[in-house]
Parts: C-alpha cells; structure tokens; sequence
C-alpha cells in the first residue's frame, strides 16, 4: 500500500540487416523472459481475493474476503488485494486490469506462443468478474472494499483479517469519474483481449465499458472526494486523463466515432494535447492516451482528425524522447545504473509502465515504417524497444546489486517483502490464527526471510543513487504492487519474442476459456441488453455449428448457471440437459443451428454431454 500523492508533470520497421543481428547477439545471451512472465503470472494468483479455484498455483494461499460486501447487501467477493495489504482499491485494480488487457491484445502473439494466454486472461477475468459484481446499476460502483487506516494497524494472513470490510461506493450524487473512468477503460480493453475466445463475455463486458464511461462523463468529480478513506492511499491529481484514457479504449474496442470526436473535441479542453508528461502511471494516463491516439494516426486512419491527432503523436513523442534522454534536457531521471527514476516510493512501476509503452509504440511505428523525431535527432523504432529491454534487465538483475527486483527470478533477490501472506507461515503449516498484534511481534519484526516467496512480485526497488535495503519494514522499496506488475505481462512476452529463444514455455494452462474436443463449435453472442431497476438483462444467443465431416445425431447439451429462460431446445427429464428440438434431429455437416436464453449477468456454461 503506497501513501502517494501523485500529480502530473507538465511540460514496417526499417532496419538495417547489421543492426539488427547485432541486437539479437546482444540479447541472446540475456534473461529467460519466459521464466519471468509465467512468474509474473503467478504474482497475480497471490493477490486473489475470494474463493481459490482448484487450479490455483500459488499454494500457499487460501480463501478470504467471503463476506465482502455482505454488511451493505451484495456481493463483491473477489477481485485482488493491493499491495502487501488487504485492501482492495478500485482505481489501482482498474488500471492494473487495462494494462494486462493491452498486454494480451497487443501482444497476443507472443504470449500464445510461450502458451501464457489462459493465464492472462485469468488474471484478467480476475477483476473483470469483480467490476460486474461492483457495477449493478448504471450509475453505481462500488469503489473499494476495507479501511486503509485499520488495515495499517495489523500484520495478519488475508485469511485470518479481523479489520472491518468496510464498502465504498460512488454514484450520481458522490462521483468518480477518474474511478469510473479507469474502469471503462478496463472493461473495453477486457472486451477486445476476450473476443476472439469468448465473444459473449466479450460482449458483456463492452456493455458495462459503455454505462461506466456515460457515467463517469455525466457525473464528474474525483472519486477520493466521494470515497475520503483512499485519499490517504491513491490520490487522483484530477479525472480528465481517464476520461479521454476510457474514450480511446472504447474507439478501439468499437470503432464508433461518437468516441473518436470526443477525444478530439475535448483534446485542448482535458489536457490530451496540452500536458507533456514524463510519467505513465495508476494515476496520470496522458501518456498511454497519446500513444494509443498515434496508432491510429500511424495506420493513416486519421481523416478529418488527423491534425488533431497529430498534436496528440507530438506529446507520445515528448514522453519517449523523455525516456530515451533525447529531449533537449527535458528527460526522465536515471540513476547512475541506468534505471529510470521518476518517485522515491515504489519507482519500478513507473519504469514498468513506462518500458511497456516504449515496446508498444516501438511496434505501432515499425508497422508504419516511421521513425521517432526528437529534439536530438531520429532514432529507429528498435532503438525504443532497446531501451524498454535495458529497464527490464535492470530489473531482472543487470545492475548495480546484481539482484532481480523480481522476487523468485534468478539466484539473488529481495527475500523480506513487505507482504503480510508472504511473510507469515501459511495457514496450512501453521494452522492457528495469527492475530493483528501477534503479526507485528512474531513475524513482521523478525529478521529471517519470509516462510513463502511471493513469486514474480515486482519490489518497489531502489532509490536515485542504485542502492536498495532488503529489509521488511522498508515499504518504499520492498512492497509489491498490482498496477507495477500488471505491465510486465506484456513486456516480457515481447522481449522474448527478439530474445532468440525458441520454443513455447512448457506448462499446464487452464484457460478460463476452452473448447470441448467434440466436432461442435459453440459461438456465444449477445444480441440485446437492457437494464430493470437494478440489473441489466442480457439476450443471448448460441449458435452451434457441426464442423465435423458427418451428421450429428442425438446431441445432448449440458446448460449450466442458467438463471433465465431459454428458447429453441428441448428439455429432458435430466437436470441442466437438452437436446435438439423435435423438428431438427440431425446437425448435417457444417450446418448450424441456434437457441436463446434471456437472463442477467454472466453467459451460461454450454457444453456437449453426448452425440452419435
């Protein structure tokens, strides 16, 4: 948990054939990125709020946060816990969220290559699931589950918490449009990375995305006004950013115009082209809006916004000039290693974020064959993704301390996190509660290593001079943090796919998505929405394709967690089981077939009990 008040600072590849073999030589002998993303994976596994389901790597933990939301009358069990608290903030979570989401879409090839996409889009699906159960009504989200300042007083397991769980909400009469923003935001980028997997849940999605962007345009107001306990913690410098951050990842999510003119007519107005920013964080978005907004130019679909435009690509490119030390003097800060330094508190996630954008525009500008212009000359766009690579070394361990600041990669690391489940023996060794006061006094103070490592957790690393205190108590460099590893994901997926390793990362995946191995293939859909009082009512569609060689005969489906009535099959005298209607008693092949169920919330489980 980060004390932070944060505020913005104002202010086709074309490579040559040498340069290039001369990057792969200097890579190859470089960090195993594949070992890092799936330990990165496993970081979000460990901040799980909720029920654990069955598959869950991170053994150490267990169930917690059951009763979440039940003193105000619904449900929000779920979600991820912060930091090295128990807390569950909504804005650092939505943006974490937004950047696994731009991981997965932007990266979606590497990560499937290294066969890491099931667990992305877990660790996605994670806080989406969470953001549907805060977002009942339009106009409603919930923001944040416990109390900051009781939480602080305490050093227990999550399953074992005794500070109050309290719930914080916004609405039309408290607003937050940065929080309902940044949400939006997450929700739309969600809806992208899942549509080629899972095109209903997609759908669901983009629909909240929808209502939370109205909302947070309609009623405007910073969220830690409305929700004074998170001002201590995650202070918004103001919610302009996030609504043009929710605008983009909408144009993106549904190419509607009505998206585009709003970020171009408010472009003077909220800062898009106004605020030159040397920092990209849970906090400030302007960066991420820009270079997202010079995609678009890039790829010469800019039309009659093209000149605006063309003032947003101006400020994507002050940032990365920034980054790169190429701004005329107006640079982000390193340290003599060479890390980017940007806060005293928990500084690597704003070197994460900021390499993952040097990655992400080093593609959008080698696509388009263009190069950065700075004020120090023009650089390749391999020259960005060089850079990005050199943060992520430092960070594996190619500094001063020659330590990896990401907990369980490589042979020396921070073994004191400040993490209270990581710290405390886990409730299945030691089998007795340990109390708020206990944990300080056993466990907290002692000078040992903590009894679990909290693998792939990104530390908040070290200070302007490379030195770092491997020490419990040092929270501003040993706290991990959702939104500092939330764009490692997809970094580390792209550094290995130039790293010169062959060859996917070999493990068991369980995606939160899947096909039965049967010839039927089911393609979910979401024809209409509507909401009555509180929830939104959803009409979904089905439709099954035989794509085997033969006709199917005698299929029986199994319908789970339908809550609504369904249309177009039959049902048998088995609980959950269908079968095809009277008047259709063959599937021939490749011929489809479609039924309809009407019920709010999440689709139903649809699959093949049996066939001939």
């Amino acid at each position: 948990m980060r004390i932070i008040n944060s505020s913005t600072i104002s202010c086709g590849i074309c490579i040559f054939l040498v340069g290039m073999l001369h990057f792969q030589a200097a890579i190859a002998g470089g960090f195993d990125y594949a070992d890092a993303l799936d330990k990165t994976l496993q970081f979000f596994e460990s901040q799980r709020s909720g029920k654990l389901p069955e598959n869950q790597r991170v053994r150490w933990r267990g169930d917690s946060g059951l009763k979440d939301g039940f003193l105000q009358g619904v449900d929000l069990v779920g979600g991820y816990y912060d930091a090295g608290d128990h807390v569950k903030f909504g804005l650092p979570m939505a943006f974490t969220v937004t950047m696994l989401a731009w991981g997965a879409v932007d990266f979606r090839k590497e990560i499937t290559d290294l066969n890491q996409m099931g667990h992305t889009l877990w660790a996605i699906r994670w806080g989406t699931d969470y953001f549907l159960k805060a977002h009942k009504q339009p106009n409603l989200l919930w923001a944040q589950v416990g109390d900051g300042d009781s939480d602080h007083y305490c050093w227990e397991r999550a399953e074992d918490m005794t500070t109050p769980r309290t719930a914080y909400k916004i609405d039309e009469y408290h607003p937050g449009s940065d929080l309902a923003g940044e949400t939006a935001a997450a929700l739309a980028a969600s809806s992208i990375a899942f549509r080629p997997y899972n095109s209903s849940y997609s759908d669901i999605l983009l629909v909240h995305a929808k209502q939370l962007f109205s909302f947070a345009d309609r009623f405007r107001g910073l969220y830690d006004d409305s929700v004074q306990n998170a001002r201590h913690f995650y202070t918004s410098s103001g919610y302009s950013d996030e609504l043009l951050w929710a605008a983009a990842w909408l144009y993106r999510a549904t190419n509607d115009e009505y998206y585009l003119k709003y970020l171009v007519n408010n472009a003077v107005y909220m800062g898009g082209t106004g605020w030159a920013v040397k920092e990209f964080s849970w906090d400030t978005k302007y960066a991420g809006v820009q270079i997202l907004l010079s995609k678009i130019l890039l790829e010469g679909r800019g039309g009659a916004y093209t000149s605006t435009l063309k003032q947003y690509q101006a400020k994507a490119d002050y940032f990365v000039c920034a980054c790169l030390q190429k701004n005329d003097g107006y640079n982000i800060n390193k340290t003599p290693g060479g890390l980017m330094y940007v806060r005293e508190w928990n500084n690597l996630q704003y070197v994460s974020a900021a390499a993952f954008l040097l990655a992400v525009y080093s593609d959008y500008m080698s696509d388009a064959k263009s190069k950065l212009t700075c004020p120090e000359g023009q650089f390749q766009p391999q020259e960005l993704l060089n850079f990005a690579q050199s943060q992520a070394n430092y960070i594996l361990g190619k500094n001063p301390k020659s330590m990896s600041y990401l907990v369980g990669f490589g042979s020396t690391y921070p073994v004191r996190v400040h993490h209270r489940g990581a710290s405390i023996a886990s409730v299945f060794t030691l089998h007795s509660p340990v109390e708020c006061v206990q944990g300080f006094e056993t466990w907290y103070r002692r000078p040992e290593g903590n009894p679990n490592v909290i693998y792939g957790a990104l530390v908040g690393g070290p200070d302007q001079k490379d030195n770092f205190s491997d020490e419990r108590s040092n929270y501003e460099q040993t706290e991990p943090t959702l939104s500092g590893n939330a764009p490692l994901v997809g970094l580390f997926s792209r550094l290995h796919s130039v790293s010169g390793a062959t060859g996917s990362y070999q493990l068991q995946v369980q995606a939160p998505i899947g096909k039965p191995d049967v010839p039927v293939q089911f393609l979910h859909t979401i024809t209409k929405a509507w909401t009555v009082g509180k929830t939104t009512y959803y009409r979904h569609k089905v439709t099954m394709k035989n794509t085997s060689q033969r006709s199917i005969t005698d299929l029986k489906l199994v319908v789970e967690n339908l809550s609504g009535s369904l249309w177009g099959l039959s049902p048998t005298q088995q609980k959950n089981i269908y079968e095809l209607p009277q008047w259709l008693k063959v599937l021939k092949p490749g011929s489809e077939c479609s039924f309809v169920y009407v019920q709010g919330g999440p689709q139903a489980k649809v699959t093949v009990k049996s066939y001939n």
